[in-house]
């Protein structure tokens, strides 16, 4: 059964191979489809390696740089992981324009009804555009804690923390926290067929 809910995630090298299976198994109990979303270099194919154990995931063409409005606001969120997924994604060819994954996220940032979900060092990619979480709450890793600062972001010392339509997670290890926020978002605002747990004794 195709889903009406959707959620992209941004990908590259590096990723934090427990969260992200997590969301392929998480999302898909939800009944919320996933796409993956990166910048394909000029590819049609490219196999990412993972950060912790150089676990491969292959992607097929999904591009964000050219993706058009229309398709942009069928998704219900955005996911900017953890790991050093937005540190490769921030690269930009000529220094004077912002990154296309920069660019893509400010589109989304631009649509009040598209979640937005930052986690842990995903924080890197909004650093082009500060003015993204100026004045916002936010939680990063420890390590970007002067980052977000500097961004004029309010650091929030906790381990999730909602704004709006924004959601940042302190850890990859906090993605079930990140994962089960966005989902109860998405459901509180769309239609949804209801779901059976397995009953356990």
């Amino acid at each position: 059964m195709s889903s009406s809910k959707k959620i992209g995630v941004l990908i590259e090298s590096d990723y934090y191979e427990p969260e992200i299976w997590y969301y392929q198994h998480r999302f898909q109990e939800e009944n919320i489809q996933l796409d993956f979303l990166t910048r394909m270099w000029g590819q049609t194919f490219i196999q990412f390696q993972g950060h912790e154990w150089h676990v491969p995931l292959n992607i097929p063409e999904k591009s964000f740089e050219d993706m058009s409005d229309e398709e942009l606001a069928s998704y219900d969120a955005i996911i900017v992981p953890s790991g050093i997924v937005s540190d490769r994604l921030r690269y930009t060819d000529d220094v004077a324009k912002l990154p296309p994954a920069t660019e893509f996220l400010v589109r989304a940032f631009a649509n009040e009804n598209i979640i937005k979900g930052i986690i842990c060092h995903g924080m890197w990619l909004v650093a082009p555009v500060p003015s993204l979480v100026k004045d916002r709450p936010i939680v990063v890793h420890n390590n970007l804690h002067a980052d977000a600062i500097n961004m004029g972001a309010i650091y929030t010392d906790q381990d999730l923390v909602i704004d709006g339509d924004l959601v940042t997670a302190r850890t990859g290890a906090h993605c079930h926290l990140m994962a089960r926020q966005i989902i109860n978002m998405i459901n509180a605002k769309k239609p949804h067929l209801a779901t059976f747990p397995t009953k356990v004794s």
